[in-house]
């Protein structure tokens, strides 16, 4: 009896649900083997497998069952959506939870929902029946004191319940292997009436229910909300990334040797007496990648990129391994990052350091004038970086600058292939059609005391180009190799845009009179009803076939046709919201946006697990190609498929955890920036429309905020959808997408952590709507 043929004979029953008395009969198990057939049952449920709908009865979930198991997403005014784990028939998008069928459910709360009323357009209503699993163990907020009983609240404002601190339990023990104030009170907290206002990490020893109150202890004293590196801390723990290493781990990462062994390198491919160089920014400290290029006799050109051999070290199953996939991505900060790897590997012997012995798994690739890769090689090695290159460096010597050019006179050759490499292989691409959008990123200035300055778009040059495209081209053949031995692998899969929102996205083209060109339409009828949140629902929206055709090539003539223009900002940045998120998967299904049949991520194991495990892929198909003795042995270190899938999504998920962290951070530290500038005035841009008001972006500061509509104080304006504007009800003046106008900033709304500003110009920007047919509106009690 496995959990395979227990989900078998479960499938098999009417309504596929059935009982633990009838398993265990069907099974003929008595003693202990029911306590190892609830244990199974116990597992599958944990796992998704099956939901326990009532005690010792179960179901699998699927298309057509009644109770969904999901992730549970509040919103802050107190509903939530249930995030389905699997896709369910008849129903569009998640499950609409109202705040009284939450039943004690919390934000991040796996559940178990029973389905109600799914509408004609697929919106579907639920009940929570059971909590599965808690999603929020432990909770960061702000202490409240009070004689009567002390409360935190959540810093994470979709945690709605404030907790209750137990008599005792406000100050946390000292903690002597704490690295800051956490654990340790600091010396002007005396008592919990001190705590007043401090931020603190709670630990829930009760969850909430419908007639009682979450309840807490304090485990960690993180100190006052102004306190200069406390937001990190805040972030870290609000979005669970795991911020300290346990002991076994940090004890593994210590026992190696710095030195790499002469028999490991007469093992593995020699590359100590070639130039390679490492290519990153000026504040990089972990170097994954290294790179080598020179032209061939046949005219094509010779690429070498060399990848740290993270996986010699951290092998599967011990400590490092457990906590590196726990983790699955390193997560970064403006003044600090939280690695996946200790510092010992991360920055010591994984890190190709320059003039020190390291570790590497390598491509070489030989790769024509048309940049197509003619040949291919992979294979361990051993290299010694001759300089650490910054991207500002590099892009110096390609411009000549003396000083630079003169510092590495004998590199200088070597960076001009590289130039010319990279410029090929770009356009390589670009006839494939791969899809460049290049949005600014946001770079926080500090000044000499760690205190923020200002908020600037990062600079970007030739030497950022030359990595990507060497990156792209050693990620691609390296997915191409594995699928050609059909090895069981993990792709990087970027699936074709959604019909709907790809018509939105061509909607919103339309009014600056642009087209993708696929030949779409779409008809919407109307508006029957709200929803209890408060939006309204569309009766029917027709989606053509039309829309399933479009390809990389649209999207990339629609980028050339905005370059330079001024909307060009505003239709890039809505073009990628039109694009699916890219993601990890055991099935290769391409990457739309590179316009690639077959990718994976192989160059950064240092800081993403995913990589790791594709290294150990490729060195378990070099071990089964050098021979039969070894053959064996390397087929079975090989992950299966279902092994990869649960990989594909944990890793997908941490690296949208990490990435909403990071860009939760930059809004608190803008928010903190702008609290300075408040009644200041600001050149903006509209970057959204929506009916409650415009969000814009400042032209110098590179800073987003919000204005509400209620803010205009010259008239009434109302929001119309197409185009999508908000429009005075007198003056029919206009305020849409790419509209410039002047704004002073009010307040910091820190629930949003975002700006809110008031439009000061009413002469910048706007533009007369059209006047359209007024509908008549009948009055309650007659005309």
């Amino acid at each position: 009896m496995d959990a395979e043929s227990v989900l078998e004979y479960v499938s098999r029953q009417p309504h596929g649900r059935t009982g633990f008395r009838t398993l265990a009969r069907h099974f003929g198990v008595r003693g202990e083997e029911r306590r190892t057939l609830q244990l199974s049952l116990r597992q599958l449920v944990s796992e998704g497998r099956l939901v326990e709908f009532r005690r010792a009865n179960y179901a699998v979930p699927g298309p057509s069952s009644e109770y969904v198991s999901g992730l549970v997403i509040l919103h802050r005014d107190g509903y939530g959506f249930v995030v389905p784990d699997h896709p369910l028939e008849g129903v569009e998008g998640d499950i609409y939870v109202s705040r009284k069928s939450l039943a004690g459910a919390m934000h991040a709360d796996r559940v178990l929902v029973q389905l109600g009323r799914i509408s004609d357009d697929g919106r579907a209503e639920g009940v929570v029946r059971r909590i599965l699993k808690r999603g929020q163990a432990r909770v960061v907020g702000q202490f409240h004191f009070s004689k009567r009983g002390s409360r935190v609240t959540p810093h994470d404002d979709r945690v709605r319940e404030r907790i209750v601190i137990t008599q005792g339990e406000e100050l946390p023990p000292p903690d002597p292997t704490s690295d800051r104030l956490g654990s340790i009170s600091p010396p002007e907290v005396a008592g919990p009436e001190d705590l007043d206002g401090w931020i603190v990490y709670v630990e829930i020893t009760q969850f909430p229910t419908r007639t009682q109150e979450a309840r807490g202890r304090v485990i960690e004293v993180l100190g006052r909300p102004q306190d200069f590196g406390v937001d990190v801390e805040v972030i870290i723990r609000k979005f669970h990334l795991p911020y300290r290493f346990p002991s076994p781990a940090l004890d593994e990462a210590g026992g190696f040797s710095e030195a790499v062994g002469e028999e490991e390198g007469r093992r593995r491919r020699d590359f100590r007496d070639f130039d390679i160089v490492t290519i990153d920014g000026e504040s990089a400290r972990d170097f994954d990648d290294a790179v080598w290029v020179d032209r061939l006799e046949n005219g094509n050109f010779a690429l070498h990129v060399h990848i740290a051999d993270v996986s010699h070290y951290v092998r599967p199953g011990s400590a490092l391994d457990e906590e590196a996939h726990l983790r699955g991505t390193s997560a970064y900060f403006p003044d600090r990052a939280v690695p996946m790897l200790p510092a010992e590997l991360s920055t010591g012997i994984c890190s190709l350091n320059p003039q020190v012995d390291r570790l590497t798994l390598s491509a070489l690739l030989e790769i024509d004038n048309r940049g197509e890769t003619v040949g291919v090689e992979f294979c361990r090695g051993i290299i010694r970086s001759a300089e650490r290159m910054t991207y500002t460096n590099v892009n110096l010597v390609l411009e000549e600058e003396a000083e630079q050019t003169s510092r590495y006179q004998r590199l200088v050759e070597r960076f001009r292939l590289m130039k010319e490499l990279a410029a090929i292989l770009q356009c390589r691409r670009e006839r494939c059609g791969s899809i460049d959008l290049d949005l600014p990123e946001a770079v926080i200035e500090f000044d000499e005391s760690g205190m923020m300055t200002g908020v600037t778009r990062a600079e970007r040059n030739i030497a950022h180009r030359i990595i990507e495209e060497f990156m792209l081209a050693a990620n691609e053949a390296v997915a191409r190799h594995l699928e050609e031995r059909e090895a069981p692998a993990l792709y990087r899969v970027h699936e074709k845009p959604d019909p709907r929102r790809l018509l939105d996205f061509e909607q919103l083209l339309s009014t600056f009179g642009y087209s993708l060109g696929v030949g779409v339409q779409v008809r919407r009828f109307g508006y029957s009803r709200r929803h209890r949140d408060g939006s309204k629902a569309r009766h029917q929206v027709q989606v053509p076939e039309g829309g399933s055709d479009v390809s990389p090539k649209h999207y990339q003539k629609l980028i050339a046709q905005l370059e330079g223009k001024p909307e060009e900002r505003i239709l890039n940045y809505l073009m990628l919201r039109s694009l699916k998120q890219a993601r990890y998967s055991e099935i290769n299904s391409g990457h739309f946006a590179l316009a690639t049949p077959c990718y994976t991520h192989f160059t950064s194991p240092i800081r993403r697990y995913p990589d790791l495990v594709v290294h150990r892929i490729l060195k378990a198909v070099l071990d089964f190609d050098e021979g039969p003795t070894d053959s064996n042995a390397a087929a079975k270190r090989r992950p299966t498929e279902s092994t990869l899938a649960q990989i594909a999504k944990e890793t997908s998920f941490t690296e949208r955890r990490a990435a909403d962290a990071e860009r939760a951070l930059m809004d608190w530290k803008k928010a903190r920036f702008m609290e300075g500038r408040l009644g200041d005035e600001f050149d903006a841009i509209v970057v959204s429309v929506t009916r409650y008001g415009l969000f814009v972006e400042l032209l110098d500061l590179f800073v987003e905020g919000f204005v509400p509509i209620d803010s205009f104080q010259d008239e009434p304006y109302y929001y119309r959808e197409n185009p999508r504007s908000l429009i005075g009800r007198r003056s029919k003046r206009r305020f849409g997408l790419g509209d410039r106008l002047r704004v002073r900033a009010d307040r910091i709304a820190w629930d949003h952590m975002r700006t809110e500003f008031s439009w000061v110009d009413s002469n910048t920007g706007a533009e007369k709507a059209k006047p359209g047919r007024r509908k008549s509106k009948r009055r309650r009690g007659g005309a």
